[in-house]
């Protein structure tokens, strides 16, 4: 049995025009041997040009009716029976399809000669008075790549006047990735879910879910990007837009991020400040730091713990420093005999 260009194209036998249209746009979209991963462009290839055939056969009124009648074989060898009983015998397409048609012949059948149009050139007339560009000049297939008047195989287009040009893409969407301190200084995995449109190989949108694993690196800032090239909705004639995820810090209790140190504000008493103490802190990895205060604290003193602040990612094994800001809390009052006694303490003191 001969090519199904109906099967192909995915539309009934009594398929009009507009029908013939929309199905190879969809499918076109689909298999666009640019709009495939390296892996699979053969594979694209020879589907694009099995349905830029199809479109050619069946959107041509002679090419189609000698295609119902004598199959794919009787199209393209060109011997044409003489007579209905032949068409319907030697056929290579299934018998219960010709009986409506045994009693035409093909206008011109016997001077017919199959001359296939060329896949390029269908790709532009249909795409092209879209605004996709190219409507005419002569295109082929070269060196295993595809050109056309939207693609190639190097990422260049080139219309109906032979200029290169730039296929459009869809722009990047981005959307904020939070993130607390802690998912920033340990590093952690995160799936986010995408849901998008696709066309199935039948050639209808669908929306599809996806799971995208995120590995935050230990060390990111705010701002850092992570992109998944062309994850964007598939559209006609556009190449997919990029998917981009942006850090964004979430605001946490204890600490503040200053690029690769950490910044803690701690309160102590005067009597603190003087006598000295020991802070607690938990660290952003759980661990319990211990930071003895022996010396007299001054107002805003700043105590600076190397190697305590966030990893830095360019640098696996270093760490920014932990800076402390101490502020000490005077008394807002004091009693005659507390400030006898602190005089009587301090009174030899320069």
């Amino acid at each position: 049995m001969g090519v199904d260009y109906y099967n192909i194209l995915k539309v009934n036998h009594n398929a009009t025009d507009d029908d013939l249209k929309k199905a190879y746009k969809r499918l076109a979209m689909i298999w666009h041997p640019d709009k495939n991963p390296s892996a699979r462009r053969d594979e694209a290839e020879a589907k694009f040009k099995r349905i830029s055939e199809a479109y050619d056969v069946l959107s041509d009124p002679q090419k189609r009716q000698i295609y119902d009648l004598y199959g794919e074989e009787g199209l393209k060898s060109g011997k044409i029976p003489n007579s209905s009983y032949e068409a319907s015998s030697s056929s290579s397409r299934p018998p219960h399809f010709y009986h409506q048609h045994r009693q035409q012949h093909p206008p011109n059948a016997a001077s017919f000669r199959f001359n296939p149009r060329d896949a390029e050139d269908i790709y532009a007339e249909i795409f092209g008075s879209e605004g996709g560009g190219g409507g005419g000049g002569h295109r082929t297939f070269r060196d295993g790549s595809f050109r056309n008047g939207h693609f190639n195989a190097g990422g260049s287009s080139y219309g109906a006047n032979g200029h290169s040009s730039e296929l459009r893409k869809a722009p990047a969407v981005e959307n904020p990735l939070p993130c607390s301190l802690e998912d920033l200084c340990k590093g952690v995995k995160k799936k986010m879910r995408l849901s998008r449109n696709v066309y199935d190989a039948s050639g209808k949108m669908r929306v599809v879910e996806e799971i995208l694993p995120i590995d935050i690196k230990p060390g990111w800032k705010k701002g850092t990007k992570l992109t998944f090239p062309k994850k964007g909705n598939e559209e006609p004639g556009i190449i997919p837009a990029d998917i981009i995820f942006v850090v964004e810090e979430k605001p946490h209790p204890v600490y503040k991020r200053d690029g690769n140190d950490l910044l803690v504000s701690q309160e102590i008493t005067l009597l603190e400040a003087l006598t000295g103490k020991t802070l607690d802190l938990t660290t952003l990895d759980g661990r319990t730091l211990m930071i003895p205060l022996t010396d007299i604290i001054n107002p805003d003193h700043e105590i600076v713990v190397p190697n305590e602040g966030m990893p830095i990612s360019k640098e696996p094994g270093k760490k920014g420093n932990l800076r402390l800001k101490i502020n000490v809390r005077y008394p807002l009052k004091l009693t005659a005999e507390q400030k006898s006694e602190l005089k009587r303490v301090l009174g030899g003191v320069s």
